[in-house]
């Protein structure tokens, strides 16, 4: 190979690299929040309930010395304290938001009003504020400042959409070179996955590839592993270099039921498939829901050089 091509090849794992780490740290992100908020819940069962949870501190401090000295920080008695507020403040946690991080919910912790810290999460909601701009707008006094404030304001719920909503077809695949097995696909689809979720659809997110299931006697390994925000369930992508045949709808069912098992959320809705199939010269999504099939065209198409 000449030296060109070996920086190809570098860049390529580099890229493949960055793009799994910014998964990583939304998964990462997502388990945080659900995890302080379990641990919340727990404080308060611990201490006798909600009524009597503020007369508990002092299992706070005990348990919060155990806690430091074995993680950090980040577990001392300010902080648990904060775990239970955030339970009593966000008693469901279907009602998490998936784009809202940590320290957002700090920041709108200290805000008692019900109807002003849902202002605030439907302001990051719909203009995809950072936790920096949310505390500028907190700062600001931007609800105090509304002219007529609704009697109630509820956390937006988010727009129903079909399976097929804003997808393009063709789907197109940038490629640099052959694709000559199911792995090459993968390894593409990967080196480009921002623009594979712009074609593929609103909301969907990077959550692992050759994901390991397993039944108890067997493992099996899923191509890619992704989560869809606007359908609020997990979505199985399997990759065939080949026409779709009957056997492939039956193992992606059984996979779509093993990541409802094991990988599903109870608030998230059941798992869908994506079946990658290969007709003529053509590659085909084949979306599977329950007993339905939607296929639509993707297009390979050589990146230029």
């Amino acid at each position: 190979m000449n030296e060109e091509t070996y920086y190809n090849e570098i860049e390529h794992l580099i890229k493949k690299n960055e793009i799994s780490k910014r998964a990583r740290r939304l998964e990462e992100n997502n388990d945080t929040v659900t995890n302080y908020w379990n641990v919340g819940r727990l404080i308060i069962e611990a201490q006798g309930g909600e009524s009597r949870a503020k007369y508990g501190n002092e299992l706070i401090k005990k348990w919060s010395v155990r806690l430091t000295e074995q993680y950090g920080k980040g577990y001392d008695a300010t902080n648990l304290r904060k775990f239970r507020q955030f339970y009593n403040s966000f008693p469901k946690c279907a009602a998490l938001q998936r784009t809202l991080s940590w320290t957002h919910y700090k920041r709108l912790l200290p805000i008692k009003d019900e109807n002003k810290r849902n202002y605030y999460i439907n302001l990051c909601i719909q203009n995809k504020l950072s936790e920096r701009e949310l505390a500028k707008e907190i700062k600001s006094n931007s609800y105090e400042r509304l002219i007529n404030k609704p009697e109630k304001i509820d956390i937006i719920s988010p727009q129903k959409h079909s399976i097929t909503a804003n997808m393009k077809d063709p789907i197109i695949i940038e490629v640099d070179k052959e694709i000559s097995s199911e792995h090459d696909l993968e390894l593409s689809i990967l080196a480009n996955l921002d623009l594979f979720f712009k074609q593929l659809g609103e909301g969907f997110l990077y959550a692992g590839h050759q994901y390991k299931l397993s039944d108890g006697s067997k493992n099996y390994y899923v191509d890619l592993l992704l989560f869809n925000m606007k359908l609020n369930c997990p979505v199985v992508v399997e990759l065939k270099l080949r026409p779709l045949k009957k056997e492939d709808k039956a193992q992606m069912e059984y996979y779509m039921k093993l990541i409802d098992e094991q990988f599903r959320e109870p608030h998230h809705n059941k798992t869908i498939g994506i079946i990658i199939s290969k007709e003529s010269d053509k590659l085909i999504a084949n979306f599977i829901k329950s007993e339905e099939i939607i296929p639509l065209t993707y297009q390979l198409e050589k990146t230029k050089n």
